[in-house]
């Protein structure tokens, strides 16, 4: 049976449709699945395996006993929509209005689908960054949109500048800018920032931003492209309480945006999930709240693990990039012998007891043999499985792929 809709494109989008039409696995699942199966660590997708802070964890408790258990309002709780307020201002000096310039929304994930699914006609552009976070190529093509990328190159995984301004047109509705950046960790300096708020406005794009990240840079402040001269009134800031808070699980996430871009967006978002998350709402606003010292341990904290695992690569033999962000390091397993990061991926269970991701995945198919050899490990993890990740690594043999 032939079953037509916006699904083919959605999986085309994101790399998921095979030239018989089937649909795939995504490379996460995959990896995820063979981590089970081989009882391997699994250093691929990025969640964290150690709980979030004590406040957090008891304000969730409290309000499921307080009967905080049935539909929140439509744009989020007023205790969540005024703690995104105060964080946006106590970290950036950005001034927003919690009850028109906020909305809660099931993760970052489904602030970008409802950003998206909003502001995109058929046809028009999107640029993003390339390798990609999975979900953009979808969403871009479930709403109509035509995917153009500006690469990242190694090691340093920054923008040709020249090649950004040649992908920004008059064709351009969005520009996204994930920033600190995954897969590669990498943080975009303030020329290239400013660069993208001067292209948006000579282009009449907007600029949607994914900040998930925010919290977690080593030793380079998260800067905020609303906070650039003329970026404000055309930038949707994305972000969640998932990767600050390790809740990944509790789909929190929000923007923040001019009121008229709001509105637009929840004209979506209410036919997608509608609400979520009522007792989660007030413990993330709890933990938006927590002091100084806790955002800059859970950075410390972070540090500390990417070094670990950054000084077990290196002894691997694998060439490393190390991130200035985010949960995760790109390695490349050329030097070990291995050119095919996926084939390699597949085999790392056997060969070393670890679970990766090709960085391949994040790619769209013509750059992929650009990216080819290199795999992204997440660090998110206790140090001693860390540690014990990186000694098995260490095991595997220069060569063995030929």
């Amino acid at each position: 049976m032939t079953i037509p809709g916006g699904w083919q494109r959605t999986a085309r989008g994101a790399g998921l449709l095979a030239d018989d039409g089937s649909v795939t696995a995504s490379i996460f699942a995959e990896m995820s699945a063979l981590a089970g199966r081989t009882g391997a660590i699994n250093l691929g997708q990025g969640f964290p395996d150690e709980d979030g802070p004590t406040e957090v964890l008891e304000a969730a408790r409290k309000a499921i006993a307080d009967g905080i258990n049935q539909y929140p309002p439509g744009r989020g709780m007023p205790v969540l929509l005024e703690a995104i307020a105060r964080h946006q201002h106590r970290f950036y000096g950005l001034t927003v209005d919690p009850g028109s310039e906020v909305l809660v929304t099931a993760g970052a994930t489904e602030a970008l689908a409802a950003t998206m699914l909003a502001l995109l006609g058929p046809g028009d552009e999107v640029v993003t960054f390339e390798p990609f976070f999975d979900a953009y190529g979808g969403l871009i093509a479930l709403g109509g949109g035509i995917h153009r990328t500006v690469r990242l190159r190694a090691p340093d995984f920054q923008p040709d500048l020249d090649e950004l301004r040649a992908a920004v047109t008059d064709r351009t509705r969005l520009i996204v800018v994930n920033n600190p950046h995954n897969p590669t960790g990498a943080i975009f300096p303030r020329e290239t920032l400013e660069l993208i708020v001067q292209l948006a406005h000579r282009h009449d794009a907007i600029i949607v931003t994914d900040e998930v990240y925010e919290h977690l840079t080593f030793g380079e402040p998260h800067v905020p492209v609303a906070t650039l001269p003329g970026a404000r009134e055309r930038t949707i800031s994305i972000s969640s309480g998932g990767k600050t808070f390790n809740t990944t699980g509790w789909k929190i996430g929000w923007l923040t945006a001019p009121a008229p871009l709001v509105t637009a967006i929840l004209a979506v978002k209410q036919f997608l999930t509608y609400v979520n998350g009522a007792p989660f709402q007030p413990a993330i606003a709890t933990g938006l709240d927590l002091p100084d010292t806790f955002f800059a341990g859970i950075a410390a904290d972070l540090r500390t693990k990417r070094d670990v695992l950054a000084r077990g690569l290196t002894a691997a033999g694998f060439g490393i990039t190390v991130p200035q962000g985010s949960y995760f390091i790109v390695a490349d397993a050329a030097p070990l012998g291995y050119p095919d990061g996926a084939d390699f991926c597949r085999r790392l269970p056997d060969l070393a007891g670890v679970v990766g991701i090709p960085i391949s995945a994040f790619c769209s198919p013509e750059h992929r043999a650009e990216y080819a050899s290199l795999v992204r490990f997440a660090y998110c993890k206790k140090p001693d499985l860390l540690e014990q990740a990186a000694a098995q690594l260490s095991g595997i043999s220069r060569g063995s792929a030929h």
